[in-house]
């Protein structure tokens, strides 16, 4: 039976939150086997929404009649029925869903679909719902976050950008105002003041990234002592208290946009508060183990692991590197301290590229995001590699880091009292989404039929014959007027397309790292006629490519993928581009032998095999060889999660202000 179980929880109090034993040995075995079970069945729910949806259309006839000051008194009954109530009924859940949606279509003109309204209901039951591209999850986000809002928790509407955050918000305003409910932005540059104000709202708009730091810069305040009980005392007490230096009121309901981007993708990289200290790397040691790493050699010194981005010295690589460091300066004293100086150095020199995993922006070393293809100004690799990066490019070294608190998104998500999301791309991490956060994910059926054409892969031996075909597709499709979207893994990738196309006399707009400002605008405009637009990964995600006149005679939006990502659920996040809403649309796929994901060891015996193999068997050795290599790269990402993960709650024992154990 379907019932708001998990956030029907009794009156708020100071930083309420889910408290979390993570399971262990037998425990853990159980939790993945039920994962995969329940995965395997993640149809299961439909017919329990479907049963809503009758009632739900059922009371919306009869709001349809009401006044405009009728639904306002509606609302102020049934929020003040959910404040009371320790437990919903499903009578109740129907009524504010009506309330909400009919609310939507006066204030905002867009009356919710039924599949948008079992969205929002899955996620009012902390479910993943899972909902191809263009079905409206912006409105889905806005019923459901008004249902949570007027039960009196703080809401927090999770999305990737300041943008769609702001975007987002203003969508929604009209609804929630409408509702007697109060909404808030948190976005980057903010004020302590301004953070706190916008985190009393009872509707939160704000990013991943700035929602976590917060929440990290209060357990620095909260520390050890951070019981409920203890701020309640600390409360009666004259100037006593720490809740006015707290920014958020806790963690009560997190609806997260592009869940499996936030929850799956960017958990591989915990969340980090530092402070400067002085660099472990001075500029000449640095510029002395640049040099003497650009001298060793692969197989003789040292082995690349490209898939884990990781450097293992060979026991002559370990010599020479003794050999080298002796009779020079403090850096280079200490066995484990001088191998980790030439293992960050070698890294720096063969595992991180220019246009690739960064970005040099006024005299500045910029991480490149390789979920997103976004700059990311604030963040900066750690144990000296940032420096090194720095001094091989020819930039002023900046100051290094010293760790003050940590979390994973694994182990702050799950402190919330109810977590629910929607992406289109759950299904293929639905294990790992119940293994880790308890969420099932359900399928939401589409609103129209899908009418996306999916072409087969096509794989050329070498990356110069794949941009070639490239080039000349985009040329035939843009001679017939139909707008074209390169889909590319890298800044670096997005130029050389750019090169590419302006040889052949092809007009394009181009978006990247290096145009982050402008994205919305960009991947809004690449519907019209001919128009041509080079993406890098999922750049502009969350923007909707309208189509211009006369396009979706031609055939619709045109995506090119011209290589394989790092999990199979971008690549079908790139689709979607496509083909939204029961428009036509195509997808298609260029990939070569020389791809970056057959750059590693097994990879490159992939392509070996492939490419002996095809003259006889044609393309069909090339596709099993990358997807192979893409599995085995998911694999691996997902070993990594588990593994920061566990080190996460081992280091959460000795870490107080890191949060209480889990």
């Amino acid at each position: 039976m379907l019932e708001l179980a998990r956030s029907a929880l009794p009156a708020p109090v100071p930083y309420e939150e889910r408290r979390v034993r993570a399971p262990k040995g037998v425990d853990r075995l159980v939790a993945g086997f039920a994962a995969r079970l329940g995965a395997a069945f993640r149809w299961r729910h439909l017919p329990g929404l479907r049963r809503i949806l009758r009632r739900v259309n059922a009371r919306g006839v009869v709001l349809a009649a009401a006044s405009d000051d009728g639904l306002r008194a509606e609302a102020r009954t049934l929020s003040q029925r959910l404040r009371r109530r320790h437990r919903a009924t499903r009578d109740e859940l129907a009524a504010v869903m009506a309330l909400v949606r009919e609310t939507a279509s006066r204030r905002i003109g867009q009356r919710a679909y039924d599949v948008q309204v079992l969205g929002a209901y899955a996620m009012l039951q902390g479910f993943i719902a899972q909902m191809a591209t263009g079905e409206g999850k912006t409105l889905t986000a806005v019923l459901a976050a008004g249902c949570m809002g007027l039960s009196g928790r703080a809401v927090h509407v999770v999305t990737v950008n300041d943008y769609l955050a702001r975007r987002d918000a203003e969508y929604g305003r009209p609804v929630y105002e409408a509702l007697g409910l109060s909404v808030g932005v948190v976005v980057t540059g903010q004020s302590f003041a301004e953070r706190r104000a916008a985190y009393a709202a009872d509707i939160v708009y704000c990013t991943n990234k700035e929602l976590t730091f917060d929440y990290l810069r209060d357990r620095i305040v909260l520390g050890a002592r951070d019981g409920t009980a203890a701020l309640k005392f600390e409360a009666l007490r004259e100037g006593g208290s720490r809740l006015p230096e707290l920014r958020l009121r806790g963690l009560h309901c997190a609806l997260v946009d592009e869940a499996d981007s936030v929850l799956i993708d960017e958990a591989r990289t915990p969340l980090i508060i530092s402070a400067q200290t002085p660099s472990p790397v001075d500029p000449g040691t640095a510029d002395d183990a640049l040099s003497f790493a650009a001298s060793l050699r692969p197989g003789q010194h040292y082995e690349v692991v490209v898939s884990q981005k990781r450097i293992v010295l060979t026991a002559a690589g370990r010599d020479a590197i003794a050999t080298f460091a002796e009779g020079r300066g403090q850096g280079w004293r200490g066995v484990v301290r001088r191998e980790e100086l030439m293992r960050q150095a070698l890294s720096a020199l063969l595992l991180f590229h220019r246009d690739q995993q960064y970005m040099v922006r006024d005299g500045k070393v910029v991480i490149i995001d390789e979920h997103t293809g976004r700059a990311m100004p604030d963040r900066s690799w750690s144990d000296g590699l940032h420096q090194l990066i720095e001094i091989k490019e020819g930039c002023q070294p900046s100051p290094a880091r010293t760790t003050i608190a940590r979390m994973t998104y694994q182990r702050f998500f799950r402190r919330y009292l109810l977590l629910s999301g929607m992406t289109g791309t759950a299904a293929p991490v639905a294990t790992e989404l119940k293994t880790i956060y308890g969420t099932d994910v359900v399928a939401i059926p589409t609103h129209r039929r899908v009418r996306r054409i999916v072409r087969p892969p096509r794989v050329f031996s070498t990356v110069d014959h794949k941009w070639r075909a490239v080039v000349a597709r985009v040329g035939e499709l843009h001679g017939r007027g139909v707008p074209v979207l390169i889909g590319t893994h890298t800044v670096a990738a997005s130029l050389d397309a750019s090169r590419r196309l302006t040889e052949a006399g092809l007009a394009h707009s181009v978006l990247n790292a290096r145009q982050d400002q402008s994205e919305a605008e960009t991947v809004s405009a690449a519907g019209l006629l001919g128009a041509i637009t080079v993406a890098t990964n999922m750049a502009g995600r969350g923007t909707d490519i309208k189509l211009g006149p006369g396009v979706e005679d031609l055939g619709g939006l045109h995506v090119l993928m011209t290589e394989r990502h790092e999990a199979r659920r971008i690549d079908l996040q790139l689709a979607g581009r496509s083909a939204r809403q029961g428009q036509p649309g195509c997808f298609e796929t260029y990939l070569s032998l020389e791809d970056d994901i057959l750059a590693d060891g097994p990879g490159a015996v992939l392509a070996r095999v492939a490419r002996a193999l095809r003259p006889v068997l044609g393309q069909w050795p090339g596709r099993l060889a990358i997807d192979v290599a893409q599995w085995r790269l998911e694999r691996i990402h997902h070993r990594m999660r588990a593994s920061l993960l566990k080190s996460d709650e081992m280091q959460s024992t000795t870490m107080a202000f890191s949060g209480r154990p889990e």
